[in-house]
C-alpha cells in the first residue's frame, strides 16, 4: 500500500466529515443545544488534530501557531466528558468550576514555555526539527496518555452510575435509550483510545511500515466512527431526556429511619402496590410513585434499594409479572394474547416482558400458560 498517498487522503476525508457533522450539530434545532455544541467542539478539535497528516503540504504556519495547533488535543477529552454529562443530566449547565478541565492544556503550555515559546526562532526551529527527541515532548506524551486514561475511567464511572440511577428510578425500558447510546459511545472510544496508544508505542519502538499501517487503521476507524454518529443522528434526531443533575443513588443517601418505621413503610408500600396497582401505568417512575404515597422520592429509593435489595426497575416489574401470571392462569382470559397481556400489566415491549417474565419464573409466558 502507498501510505504516502493513502494516509493524507483518509485524513482529509475524516476532517471533511467531522466538520460537516459539526456544522449539522451547530445548526440543527434541538432542546439539547449545549450537548450538540460540546460534541461539535470535540469533533472540530479532533479534525484540527488529524489535519497534521496533510496540512503542512499546503500551509506553513508560524512556529508558535504550529505548536498551539499541536496542543489542541488537550481539549478533546474535556469536551467529550462534558458532553457525556450533558446527556446524562437533563439540567446540566456549564459552570465556572468546569474551567478546571483546561488545566492539562495550561500545564502543556507552561512546560513548553522556557525552551520553545520564550526561545529564539533558531531554537524553536531546532526544537521542531528534533520534535520527538525533546524531553518536554516525551514527558507530555506520557502525561497526555495518563490524562486520557483518567477521563476514560471517569466516563465509564458516570455511565455506569447513570445505569444504576435509571434502575433505581424508572420502570420503563425506554428510559434506558440514552444509556444504551452512551454505552456504545464508550465502547467505541475505548477502542479508539486503545488504537491510539498502540500507534504511539509503534511510533517509538517499531518500524515506519508498522506505524503507517496502524495510522491507516486509526483513520479508517475514525471514518467508521463519524458514519456511526451520522446514523445515530438520523435514527434518533433528538436525544432523550436525562435525569436531574442532583439525583443520587441509594448508596449515596444515608437512610435515617429506624427499623420500626422502615417496616411500617414497607408494609404500606407493598399494600399500596397490591391494592392500587400503580405499576399498571407503563410510564411509572419513582418520583410519580412517591407523589402518590406522599413520600420523598429519595426516601422511597432508599427504602426499596436498601431494604428490599432491589432496584426500582425490578421492584415494579415483579408486581407486573405477578399480575400477568394471574391473567395467564385465569381460564376466563384465555383468549387474551401475550401482547394484550403485557400492555395491560404495564410493559411497553414484548422483548422486555419476555425477559422479565423468564427472569422471575424461569419460563416464557407461553410456557407458563400451558403449564398453568
Amino acid at each position: 500500500m502507498n501510505f504516502d498517498l493513502a494516509i493524507p487522503l483518509l485524513a482529509i476525508l475524516i476532517v471533511i466529515l467531522f466538520l460537516l457533522f459539526s456544522i449539522f450539530l451547530l445548526s440543527v434545532k434541538t432542546e439539547k443545544k449545549l450537548s450538540n455544541q460540546l460534541l461539535a467542539g470535540f469533533l472540530i478539535f479532533t479534525a484540527i488534530d488529524i489535519s497534521a497528516f496533510f496540512y503542512q503540504k499546503y500551509i506553513i504556519l508560524p512556529l508558535n501557531l504550529e505548536m498551539l495547533r499541536n496542543s489542541v488535543s488537550s481539549f478533546k477529552n474535556p469536551l467529550l466528558f462534558l458532553y457525556i454529562l450533558s446527556i446524562i443530566y437533563s439540567n446540566f449547565k456549564l459552570k465556572w468550576k468546569h474551567l478546571i478541565h483546561i488545566l492539562p492544556w495550561i500545564i502543556r503550555i507552561l512546560i513548553l514555555m522556557p525552551n520553545f515559546f520564550l526561545a529564539s526562532n533558531e531554537a524553536k526551529l531546532e526544537f521542531q526539527n528534533n520534535f520527538d527527541e525533546n524531553i518536554e515532548i516525551q514527558f507530555l506524551g506520557y502525561f497526555g496518555d495518563l490524562v486520557s486514561l483518567v477521563y476514560l475511567i471517569a466516563e465509564i464511572y458516570y455511565i455506569a452510575r447513570y445505569r444504576k440511577l435509571l434502575l433505581e428510578n424508572f420502570a420503563d425500558k425506554s428510559a434506558f435509550k440514552n444509556y444504551n447510546w452512551l454505552k456504545q459511545l464508550a465502547i467505541l472510544l475505548f477502542i479508539g483510545q486503545g488504537l491510539t496508544w498502540v500507534k504511539g508505542y509503534s511510533r517509538s519502538n517499531l518500524s515506519i511500515e508498522s506505524t503507517n499501517s496502524l495510522r491507516t487503521i486509526v483513520l479508517v476507524f475514525g471514518i467508521g466512527f463519524v458514519c456511526w454518529l451520522f446514523l445515530k443522528a438520523v435514527n434518533t434526531p433528538k436525544l432523550f431526556k436525562g435525569i436531574e443533575v442532583d439525583l443520587k443513588t441509594s448508596q449515596e443517601i444515608i437512610g435515617k429511619n429506624k427499623q420500626e418505621a422502615v417496616n411500617h413503610q414497607l408494609e404500606f408500600l407493598k399494600n399500596y402496590m397490591r391494592t392500587k396497582k400503580p405499576f399498571l401505568n407503563s410510564s411509572l417512575t419513582i418520583r410519580k410513585l412517591a407523589e402518590e404515597i406522599k413520600m420523598n422520592s429519595r426516601d422511597l429509593s432508599v427504602l426499596i434499594n436498601q431494604n428490599l435489595n432491589q432496584h426500582f426497575f425490578d421492584f415494579v416489574n415483579e408486581y407486573r409479572i405477578e399480575e400477568s401470571k394471574q391473567i395467564l392462569r385465569n381460564p376466563l382470559k384465555k383468549e387474551f394474547t401475550i401482547l394484550e397481556i403485557l400492555y395491560e400489566v404495564g410493559f411497553n415491549s414484548k422483548s422486555s416482558f419476555n425477559t422479565a417474565f423468564k427472569k422471575h419464573t424461569g419460563l416464557t409466558p407461553t410456557q407458563f400458560r400451558k403449564k398453568a
